[in-house]
């Protein structure tokens, strides 16, 4: 747990920075990670951007309804949106939450109505714009 604690607070340290960190054998902790990944407890190593400083101004979460007769259709053309970072199918009053990236309330509106709202299929959106947002630490990785 404090191998994958301190990979996700940096995923570009150094496995010998790592191994003077953990107190573990630099050997030993290549051969754990190289488990980890094989085990895909860890899917992938990646980077985290500011998409602020690309110009995403506004995030949303979009809430939808749609017919389900039409459900692969749906998400094929949702997939097919720039603007559309991540779809999931959830419980609850929606069918489907996206999270939507767009540069501003205007080109989040337009991407609302103009091309989530046209999608044949889909019966209704509530659209939840980001105010704010405080990144956590997943409960598992709490020392």
């Amino acid at each position: 747990m404090k191998l994958l604690f301190e990979l996700t607070k940096d995923g570009s340290i150094s496995v010998p920075n790592l191994s003077k960190k953990l107190n573990i054998n630099a050997s030993v902790l290549y051969s754990r990670i190289k488990r980890l990944m094989k085990k895909k407890l860890i899917k992938k190593f990646t980077i985290v951007i500011d998409d602020t400083l690309l110009g995403f101004g506004v995030k949303a979460s979009v809430g939808i309804n749609r017919d389900p007769k039409l459900k692969e259709s749906i998400h094929k053309q949702l997939m097919e949106i720039p603007d559309v970072a991540s779809i999931s199918e959830v419980t609850g009053r929606f069918d489907i939450m996206i999270r939507v990236f767009a540069e501003n309330l205007e080109a989040l509106h337009t991407v609302v109505i103009e091309k989530i709202g046209k999608i044949d299929g889909i019966q209704g959106t509530e659209t939840f714009v980001e105010l704010q947002k405080t990144e956590k630490d997943p409960v598992y990785l709490i020392k």
